[in-house]
């Protein structure tokens, strides 16, 4: 196993950075976070578009005989690093990542045609669980089946559910529990519209929307079953979605340091840059480690990521990878964008820079898919891990 990028992936990245460059600059971002503000959505879908069919990012996990790349945990990796430099406002981790693998965990006749789907751009998916869930203790189904075959119940918290086109639902079954798909557009018997109510909630980061998802016997496709109370779709997802946000974590801390940089090289005072004053080049420095340390973590864990069976149990090893990962990534990128805000001085505080973009970036993801205290927690001992399916 390597930690170093091949060929492969650098080229991927190059692909992914040259179209964001072009199509998602800062002000773009930025016009994006205010229209939010403002009550509106950040979602670009022409971006979206064009990362999943003209790149192949969103089929990247999906095997090739379902229509996907049939790529590994470290390409979608080296997207997620883009996609966290930028900040960019797509469904990737949700869909791509989230509602994927929980798809591939499910296996089956239904998660088999809505992984084509997923892996053309067809359509996009998200996970209906809160996205401050923690691996560690999954959460339990709050919405149920009825006979009817319909859905009912209110989740809190979901990312991606405002451009989703289906929703993969933890259910309470009469006997035991499921993972059912919800259409939310008007394809199936009755009206989406009123069935399934996406209302999404003020949140920190406006690049990444969070909403409350209300189902009201919603018609549903029953995607897996289990008996008991566990759900390992749900906990599989999760598990390596946290290994991959550790990803999109270093993209945003390295963007932080990289712009910080060039920018106290040239902001002067008292007749000097003030990347010149010793105080300042020491914090630079002690921020520089922690980002190459963040770096080792997350391409330890994507490398991990991909040698586990993608339908199968994640292992210890790999579970301990995502805990060390997500410890060290949200604390880091959470530093890096704090201490961006602060070298940059006002204009860091302001509208005008995307500084702030970053901040509440990291902040919000240091309490997605499980805290880093929670992830430092689970490597107190072996005890504490989840086990294996």
């Amino acid at each position: 196993m390597t930690l170093l990028y091949t060929e492969v992936e650098e080229e991927l990245r190059a692909a992914v950075r040259d179209l964001l460059t072009d199509t998602c600059p800062p002000s773009a971002v930025l016009d994006r976070a205010g229209s939010a503000a403002a009550g509106g959505t950040p979602y670009d879908a022409e971006l979206w578009k064009a990362l999943a069919r003209d790149i192949g990012v969103a089929g990247l996990l999906v095997p090739e005989e379902l229509g996907g790349a049939g790529a590994s945990a470290r390409e979608a990796a080296v997207v997620l690093e883009e996609l966290g430099r930028a900040v960019a406002p797509v469904p990737f981790l949700s869909s791509a990542v989230l509602a994927t693998q929980a798809l591939l965990v499910a296996g089956g006749e239904v998660a088999g045609e809505l992984l084509g789907r997923l892996a053309t751009g067809e359509a996009t998916a998200a996970l209906a669980v809160s996205f401050a869930a923690s691996p560690y203790a999954p959460p339990a189904p709050v919405a149920s089946l009825g006979e009817d075959g319909t859905v009912t119940g209110t989740v809190t918290g979901v990312i991606g559910a405002e451009a989703a086109d289906v929703l993969l639902v933890p259910v309470r079954l009469a006997q035991g529990v499921g993972l059912c798909a919800v259409e939310t557009s008007p394809t199936v018997q009755g009206s989406a519209e009123e069935a399934v109510r996406v209302t999404t909630v003020t949140s920190l980061d406006l690049t990444r929307p969070i909403a409350t998802v209300e189902f009201a016997s919603a018609p549903a496709r029953i995607v897996a079953r289990a008996e008991g109370l566990e759900l390992p779709w749900v906990w599989e997802a999760l598990a390596r979605g946290a290994g991959l946000l550790a990803s999109e974590q270093l993209g945003v801390a390295e963007w932080c340091l990289t712009t910080t940089v060039a920018y106290v090289k040239e902001r002067r005072q008292f007749a000097r840059p003030v990347g010149s004053f010793q105080a300042v080049k020491h914090r630079l420095a002690d921020l520089w480690l922690e980002v190459v340390g963040a770096r080792a973590a997350a391409r330890n864990a994507a490398a991990l990521l991909a040698e586990a069976p993608a339908a199968g149990p994640l292992g210890d090893e790999a579970a301990v990878a995502v805990a060390v990962a997500q410890a060290h990534c949200g604390a880091g990128a959470g530093h890096a964008a704090e201490e961006c805000v602060q070298l940059h001085g006002g204009i860091g505080m302001t509208w005008e820079h995307p500084a702030h973009l970053y901040l509440k970036r990291a902040k919000a993801d240091q309490i997605g898919l499980g805290t880093p205290g929670d992830h430092r927690d689970a490597l107190a001992g072996p005890a504490d891990l989840p086990a294996p399916m």
